[in-house]
């Protein structure tokens, strides 16, 4: 008898820890050998962005490329989000012993990279970051507070009460300015329709409410920026300068005739520069 209630008490305790230990956070595909080099895309975006940057790197270098749960197939997690993504890739970082890794991120995945770098500066090498700023609530939101960023909102409830035809509508409108390369503009969009919608409407707050304007002022290695100019370009320098300006060892790389998918629309001019500071 005390040991039929022993085991179903350790059965009972086992299924409560699977219960309430989370799920994984991300899917990674890593190729390649050499030095490590993390890469993580933008929001709603698979890996799959950074295919061709990562055959052209996988000569020289480990690729560590990353799809946050909720998009691209990977199963969703609970909320909230973008913190436990960080607390698993840090975890992830520390189980595979990688040294000095490069940080490269895309967007939210550039956002990321800095806050991961804000936390742990001595852990990597460098930081690029293409097309991201440490807020993009502020530029987004009027009178922007990290504290007004909630879960519950009305724009969120449209969200989520969209229906699938009116939710590709808009993800196409959002495309349309982000891309100039027309025939990546179908990708884009799958990505964005085929996410988990709850990881895709609270994700996005909390990428709105994460401020790292204060905290990059940590962070003691190279970061570099590899932005876009369309479609006012004096208006992005001075809006990069000014959330910029507590990082001391910034260095600015505008690519022109391209917008929010650098990758796509400048392939080369981004191969080039991801290259140039890699080495």
């Amino acid at each position: 008898m005390k040991k039929t209630l022993l085991l179903l008490l350790l059965v009972f305790l086992a299924n409560l820890f699977i219960i309430n230990a989370q799920a994984p956070a991300f899917k990674v595909e890593v190729t390649g050998k050499g030095s490590p080099v993390l890469f993580f895309p933008g929001f709603a975006c698979s890996g799959e962005i950074w295919k061709e940057t990562t055959k052209e790197l996988s000569a020289r270098y480990e690729c560590h490329t990353f799809t946050f749960a909720g998009f691209g197939g990977v199963a969703p997690i609970t909320m909230p989000w973008l913190p436990e993504i960080k607390a698993q890739v840090m975890a992830y970082v520390n189980r595979l012993q990688l040294q000095q890794p490069v940080l490269v991120g895309h967007s939210l995945g550039g956002t990321f990279a800095l806050w991961m770098a804000a936390g742990q500066t001595d852990r990597f090498k460098k930081v690029i970051v293409v097309d991201a700023l440490p807020c993009s609530g502020a530029l987004m939101v009027p009178n922007f507070k990290a504290a007004d960023m909630v879960y519950d909102n009305p724009y969120s409830k449209q969200l989520l009460n969209m229906d699938s035809a009116a939710f590709r509508n808009m993800a196409k409108q959002q495309v349309s300015f982000m891309a100039l390369t027309k025939d990546k503009h179908q990708q884009l969009v799958d990505w964005i329709v085929t996410s988990d919608r709850k990881t895709y409407v609270y994700g996005y707050v909390d990428m709105l409410k994460l401020d790292l304007r204060e905290d990059i002022a940590n962070i003691k290695i190279p970061v570099v920026i590899l932005a876009a100019t369309h479609p006012d370009k004096a208006m992005i320098e001075k809006t990069y300068r000014s959330q910029y300006e507590k990082l001391p060892t910034v260095q600015f790389h505008y690519a022109d005739k391209a917008a929010h998918y650098v990758m796509l629309d400048q392939p080369e001019w981004f191969n080039t520069k991801l290259k140039e500071n890699l080495q």
